[in-house]
């Protein structure tokens, strides 16, 4: 367990605070563990049972767990299904930070075009605690546009996944 918390490791490209849209949820639970919650994130075939914001999900072709160097595909905020690359897939440990990330690209028009960083952060805190952080930073018109929208669709979004996951987490508990 650890007294200090881990950060997101971003691709220059994708620095918060230098593209169009970027948004960051967190929630810290007590009485779950990182290993607990992982299965749920990292296993793709497992999102829609608590998170009612993605559909049309094809999982990488070696399976449903999320590998670095995998590439999967989904829809999300209403937009047709991206492919995605998993860029970072490291389980949490006793020494180290679960971390999940994945870039996604839409392509078309200058209006359709939209360029993706998710990453996430999994890590147990002392007390019997866990960190879930999930960050996202975009590039493109339209996450030009959901920026200026008031509440922000995908921080309220990202918060529904983060208490999604915390819930099954917890009902899962053996």
């Amino acid at each position: 367990m650890t007294n200090t918390q881990s950060a997101i490791i971003w691709p220059s490209r994708f620095t918060p605070g230098t593209t169009d849209n970027f948004v960051s949820n967190e929630v810290i639970a007590k009485d779950i563990t990182a290993s607990q919650i992982w299965p749920l994130l990292a296993d793709i075939s497992r999102w829609e049972s608590y998170y009612s914001n993605c559909s049309q999900i094809t999982p990488p072709s070696s399976g449903p767990m999320l590998e670095q160097g995998e590439k999967f595909k989904f829809s999300t905020f209403g937009l047709p299904p991206m492919e995605c690359s998993v860029e970072e897939s490291v389980e949490p440990s006793s020494s180290q930070a679960g971390r999940l990330a994945w870039r996604a690209k839409l392509d078309g028009n200058e209006d359709e075009k939209l360029d993706v960083y998710h990453a996430w952060l999994v890590e147990d805190l002392d007390g019997g605690r866990v960190r879930i952080l999930t960050q996202e930073s975009q590039i493109g018109k339209q996450a030009a546009d959901m920026a200026k929208k008031r509440p922000n669709p995908m921080l309220n979004g990202h918060q529904e996944w983060l208490d999604g996951l915390v819930e099954t987490g917890k009902k899962s508990k053996t």
